[in-house]
């Protein structure tokens, strides 16, 4: 079985959207630059990062808003691979090119179907409210964040009204990004 993720993009200021998010502006004013070391950075550590994530992503989970928001863009789901998506509304399933996006409304139920669909790979959880979800519901196996040199001085914060212990396993920098990866650690 692999791990439960977070992958998250992360300002010096704790943001991983600019602020006011919308559909002209999925990541919000000025958040695109938090995906740049993702698409044009030419450290071999950063397009290593990118593919290893992609690689080992076997399924997602991500909240209605990231849905309703990427899909435009991603024309697809943003991995190659099952993609549970939280919402309150029930829907069918929803074929895409590269897999699938299945429509859940309970946390707990999205992150257990996500892992049966992963089998030994990882689920990539996808967008902050989502993410204290599956943090708060004590699902959460490692936060990955790549920090960026960049103060956006608002949008949404990754860790608004969750707490937790964080291990650090490993981390990676190059000029654009330092990719930090911790355990989580929940009290017993």
């Amino acid at each position: 079985m692999g791990n439960v993720i977070l992958h998250k993009s992360i300002s010096l200021d704790g943001y991983v959207t600019g602020p006011d998010v919308s559909m002209e502006h999925p990541l919000g004013r000025g958040g695109e630059a938090l995906h740049a070391w993702m698409f044009g950075s030419p450290a071999p550590v950063d397009r290593e990062v990118t593919a290893w994530t992609t690689a080992s992503a076997g399924a997602v989970v991500c909240g209605r808003r990231t849905f309703e928001l990427g899909l435009p863009h991603w024309e697809d789901t943003p991995y190659p691979a099952p993609t549970f998506v939280l919402t309150s509304t029930e829907r069918p399933p929803l074929p895409a090119r590269s897999a699938s996006f299945t429509f859940v409304t309970d946390v707990v139920a999205a992150v257990k179907q996500a892992v049966a669909a992963a089998g030994d790979r990882d689920v990539v959880v996808m967008g902050a409210e989502t993410g204290q979800a599956v943090l708060r519901a004590g699902l959460l196996d490692q936060v990955q964040l790549n920090l960026v040199p960049l103060v956006l001085g608002g949008g949404t914060r990754l860790f608004d009204g969750v707490s937790a212990a964080l291990e650090q396993e490993f981390s990676i920098s190059s000029p654009a990004v330092t990719h930090v990866r911790y355990r989580v650690t929940y009290p017993r």
